[in-house]
Parts: structure tokens; C-alpha cells; sequence
């Protein structure tokens, strides 16, 4: 049963680094979820303390997720449906062939939204652009817990891995 909490567990893991890209997987929480798994095994011991701190992280991580690219919008002087071009176009953008698609469908989904919203053209840009730059940092901070919680992950492997295997 251990070995099955371990492989569920590290597979939340990797679905919460690929919830760092993906607006509808809350990436930390779902690597919280892999820790919490983790934590449920026989083998290693329930440490409350580490897993209430992680998920205080996460949660944090997720309110701030919405808030970064409003932000980032609102300060280059974007609307609501610059936000939301911006959600779409990262959608257009996972989905296409093109290389590099995740970080341009962002910007010119933005771009869009602002356009449809009215705005002029060099207005709709820098709009865009701060839509753009919210999402880079949401999803850099994202992608930066994630990872620290899949390293947290990997050490306590290590360190239960003569009684785990």
C-alpha cells in the first residue's frame, strides 16, 4: 500500500509542476496534495506542523495566483477583458504547434481582449503587456513552489528510502 501512496503521491507532484502552466490546475495545491499522500504512508510519520505550513504556502500561492496578473493589468492600464484574452490566449497558445506558443498567445490574447474593449492601439500594447508580465510572474512563483515542494518531496524519499524500499 505504500508503494501505491508513493507513486500517487509523486504523481500529484508532477501534476502540480504542470499546474503552474495550466490555469485550471492550481499547481501548489496540488503538489500539497502529493505531500499530504506522502505523509499518509505507514512509513513516514505524520508531521502536522510541516504539512499546515506548506498548505498555508499553497493557499497563499493560490489567492495571490489571481491577484499578480490583475495587478500587472490594472497597472498598465489593462481592463477585464484584457484579463480574460489573456486567460484564453494562454489556452490557444498550450494548444498550438507553435514553439514558444505558451508565452506568446498570452500577450496577443491580451492584445485582443483589449482591442475588442475599445482601447487604442498603443494603449491595448502596453495593457497587453502588463497582462503578459502578471502572468509571468504568477506562473514563475507558481512553477518556483511547485518545484520546492517536489524537492521536499525528493529528501524525504532519501531520507525513508531504506524503509520505504
Amino acid at each position: 500500500m505504500d508503494i501505491f501512496l508513493i507513486t500517487l503521491a509523486a504523481f500529484f507532484m508532477i501534476l502540480g509542476i504542470v499546474g503552474s502552466f495550466l490555469p485550471v490546475l492550481p499547481g501548489p495545491l496540488t503538489s500539497w496534495i502529493g505531500l499530504l499522500i506522502f505523509h499518509l504512508t505507514d512509513v513516514v510519520p505524520m508531521n502536522w506542523t510541516f504539512l499546515v505550513i506548506t498548505f498555508v504556502i499553497a493557499l497563499g500561492i493560490w489567492i495571490l495566483d489571481y491577484i499578480i496578473p490583475a495587478m500587472g493589468t490594472k497597472r498598465f492600464g489593462g481592463s477585464r477583458a484584457g484579463m480574460i484574452g489573456t486567460t484564453i490566449g494562454l489556452i490557444v497558445g498550450l494548444l498550438s504547434p507553435i514553439p514558444g506558443g505558451i508565452i506568446i498567445g498570452p500577450f496577443f490574447g491580451a492584445l485582443i481582449g483589449e482591442l475588442m474593449n475599445k482601447s487604442e492601439m498603443d494603449k491595448a500594447i502596453k495593457a497587453a503587456f502588463g497582462s503578459f508580465l502578471g502572468f509571468l510572474a504568477s506562473t514563475f512563483i507558481k512553477f518556483v513552489v511547485a518545484l520546492i515542494f517536489l524537492g521536499l518531496f525528493i529528501v524525504k524519499v532519501v531520507e525513508f528510502n531504506d524503509v520505504l524500499f
